[in-house]
């Protein structure tokens, strides 16, 4: 199977079990997966009210560039780096893009 493949399924079934877990939160927000596969851009969302507080927020951004995943934004407890990592991505093909181009040398992850 094609690299780009493979990463992408493995994203997409992440993805949706962080959906599925947040769904079950007591929060009253729903969570839902967002994937545009043209683009490579795959991203978790929350949104919803709880009382009078209204939430939109992206706890999870990931970004599929050529043989990387590009791990844009996380917010979850755990990090999603484990979860790729587990699934069979190695390190090597993670770049943490929230980190400053500068230090993601130190991170023992890809650099771009």
């Amino acid at each position: 199977m094609d690299t780009q493949l493979k990463y992408r399924s493995i994203i997409k079934n992440i993805l949706k079990n962080h959906a599925d877990y947040r769904a079950t939160l007591p929060d009253g927000y729903t969570s839902q997966v967002i994937f545009d596969d043209e683009r490579g851009q795959y991203l978790v969302l929350d949104i919803g009210w709880n009382g009078d507080k209204y939430l939109h927020a992206t706890p999870i951004h990931l970004s599929l560039i050529g043989d990387k995943v590009w791990v844009q934004y996380d917010d979850t407890e755990e990090g999603v780096v484990t979860d790729l990592m587990e699934a069979g991505i190695p390190r090597e093909s993670i770049v943490l893009g929230f980190r400053h181009p500068k230090v993601r040398q130190h991170t023992g992850f890809a650099v771009a």
